[in-house]
């Protein structure tokens, strides 16, 4: 019984540990909506006209300085794209010509320095 308790235990504390860990994964932090692009995740907010991308790898921010980007923006025909640059330690920007109905679809593809370039989808509620 004994060579049972010992394996089952240790790979319940690991299991509950990456639960733990996974805590903050997908989790707004900003009011906004997330996604997921591989190697880092992304929290879109839309102000307006102002459409903030924040970056972060499981809770943790992403620096933004040297990263670019491009936002697609389809609403109903209308279709727009603007460039992404960087406006804060952890986020990108784009001011749109106007602003995203809900239901938008919105596409946002992203290089950051040190990470693989990451292609995330929304929609706007």
């Amino acid at each position: 019984m004994k060579n049972f308790v010992v394996p089952f235990t240790l790979g319940l504390l690991l299991a509950t540990g990456q639960a733990w860990a996974h805590s903050e994964h997908l989790v707004p932090q900003f009011g906004g909506i997330t996604a997921d692009a591989d190697s880092f995740q992304v929290e879109l907010v839309a102000k307006g006209q102002q459409i903030t991308l924040y970056l972060s790898d499981h809770g943790a921010p992403v620096e933004t300085a040297g990263a670019s980007g491009k936002l697609i923006v389809l609403s109903g025909k209308a279709r727009e794209e603007a460039a992404l640059t960087p406006n804060g330690y952890q986020t990108l920007g784009a001011k749109l010509k106007a602003r995203p109905a809900r239901g938008a679809k919105i596409v946002a593809t992203i290089s950051a320095p040190g990470r693989d370039t990451g292609t995330v989808r929304f929609t706007l509620k």
